[in-house]
């Protein structure tokens, strides 16, 4: 008799819950609106010229604590200036580690990397969820930037809010020898 109670109650309880309104959305057939200052994905970015920012220095990826970035550095001249510059031959982001963390973005000296607000499409496969040089400069053309999230900035902020330091105390007076008694 147990098992038919706990079936029949079980039955009950998933016949209610059908006839509630779904409370879960489908993305991106329906975007939920988001936080302001939310932190989705990553892009890369191009100077005024257009010259990449990315000088393959490799920060990010020495700091990263999922070590889910990968840069090959290069140098070679820039097809916007001619001067040799250090450049990223190759970029990968693997996102299914990300921690979200930002500090590849706030270790970044030129401000190559960045966060935007807008989330990848969901993927199917490992490949769609790893961010190549080419998705990620993508990225920062046609998705919204997060306008917080470059290393100038976070900077810029600290040193506003950073309280001046107390002048330090004057050292006290050298003790002046005792006369010697012979």
């Amino acid at each position: 008799m147990g098992y038919l109670t706990a079936t029949l109650d079980t039955l009950w309880a998933t016949f209610k819950q059908a006839l509630q309104p779904p409370s879960t959305v489908e993305y991106p057939k329906v975007k939920r609106p988001r936080a302001p200052r939310i932190r989705a994905s990553f892009a890369l970015t191009r100077d005024d010229k257009g010259d990449e920012n990315c000088i393959g220095c490799k920060k990010c990826e020495k700091v990263c604590p999922s070590e889910v970035i990968t840069v090959v550095g290069a140098k070679r001249p820039s097809p916007v200036t001619g001067k040799a510059r250090g450049y990223a031959d190759d970029f990968t982001l693997n996102l299914q580690a990300c921690i979200i963390c930002e500090l590849c973005v706030q270790v970044c000296p030129t401000d190559a990397i960045i966060m935007v607000k807008e989330q990848e499409t969901p993927a199917f496969s490992r490949e769609g969820l790893t961010l190549t040089m080419d998705r990620l400069y993508k990225n920062g053309e046609t998705k919204e930037r997060w306008a917080w999230a470059n290393a100038t900035l976070l900077v810029e902020h600290q040193r506003v809010n950073r309280q001046p330091e107390p002048a330090a105390a004057p050292p006290p007076p050298a003790a002046e020898p005792e006369p010697s008694h012979h």
